[in-house]
């Protein structure tokens, strides 16, 4: 294919065009996806997570501008994820406003998309761009979610590094240890750190770091918080470097105060990937939830081509009327599709 040739000589024209069909789930985006999976598996994913209004846009401007002073060879690309309004299914993709400062560098690549309704903060179709990016040559993907909350953690499911943000004034110290998104934290960045109570929101998350941490709880390269026990010292010891304890930083992304820092710690929190071998065993995690999502994806697509609407409805109106229940009806529908397959493969 003319276009990914392009693609991979560093075409940022050809790029933009598969981007696009990858997103709008095209037969001719799928291909490319297809042609261009083999080249992947070497970017650095780095997802940026947190409320609403933490400075996530800003911050991830400003790690990006870090990277590439750090590396100047180094190619960037930024997928920022916008929610869809539940209404009018429109979505504004301002995030790319606050990082103006990016945009004639060209080994910088800024890539605003649409949640078109999907949960967890992510987009459908954001772990496709991301690897159209790393198949493209980019050795850092950065993906700013939208603002999530205590449960939007599917980034967890996509990105080798994630930076949970938080800010201070969100709530008191109970707030700042409600499990959640604080759990898929590889780095927590307290951003804004000029204003009241910065310093007792990292001593709060390092509180809680320190105390729920354990070293035998790491998995695809993700360490899970665990419940406070009293019988803590009971678990079995593990080697110290076994594990990666999440740091925390203070920044403040308007003007640049500690995001040396934070990437510095992105870069350490690679290494400990590729010396403990997690990298592996994350990117076998992510293909692993890749597949699963396709076949999901295909089943329900299948089902719904397959079982006629006046089907569903008439089935849809038993469980109103309270004649069936919800699990004898989606037991009827699936019956009526393995049948309908039955049937034809008999013919």
């Amino acid at each position: 294919m003319p276009l990914i040739d392009d693609l991979r000589k560093g075409s940022r024209l050809a790029l933009s065009r598969v981007l696009t069909k990858v997103e709008n789930a095209s037969p001719a985006g799928q291909a490319a996806l297809d042609e261009l999976f083999p080249y992947t598996g070497k970017a650095h994913k780095i997802g940026i997570t947190g409320p609403p209004g933490s400075g996530k846009s800003t911050l991830v401007n400003t790690i990006a501008r870090e990277l590439r002073l750090s590396e100047p060879t180094a190619r960037v690309a930024i997928i920022a994820v916008d929610p869809t309004s539940p209404f009018t299914g429109g979505a504004i993709l301002g995030d790319r406003v606050r990082m103006q400062a990016l945009q004639n560098d060209p080994m910088v690549f800024i890539r605003s998309m649409a949640s078109r309704g999907a949960l967890g903060g992510l987009a459908t179709s954001t772990q496709a761009l991301s690897q159209v990016f790393d198949a493209a040559g980019y050795e850092y993907i950065l993906i700013e979610t939208v603002g999530a909350g205590q449960s939007e953690v599917d980034i967890v499911n996509l990105a080798h590094t994630t930076v949970v943000v938080d800010i201070p004034g969100l709530g008191d110290d109970i707030q700042s240890i409600k499990a959640g998104i604080l759990e898929i934290a590889d780095i927590l960045a307290v951003n804004k750190a000029d204003h009241p109570g910065a310093d007792q929101s990292a001593r709060y998350l390092r509180s809680m770091i320190e105390m729920g941490h354990r070293p035998s709880s790491s998995q695809y390269g993700k360490h899970t918080l665990r419940e406070w026990k009293e019988n803590q010292e009971t678990e079995p010891e593990m080697e110290a470097d076994s594990s990666w304890l999440p740091p925390v930083v203070k920044t403040i992304a308007t003007d640049g105060t500690g995001i040396a820092e934070l990437v510095n710690q992105v870069k350490n929190h690679r290494a400990w990937l590729k010396e403990t071998g997690n990298w592996e065993e994350k990117d076998a995690f992510i293909l692993r939830e890749v597949v699963k999502k396709m076949v999901i994806a295909s089943l329900v697509n299948k089902f719904e081509t397959e079982v006629p609407p006046e089907e569903i409805e008439r089935i849809l109106n038993e469980v109103i009327k309270r004649i069936v229940s919800p699990s004898k009806a989606t037991e009827q529908l699936l019956a009526y599709n393995r049948n309908s397959t039955n049937s034809q493969l008999s013919e």
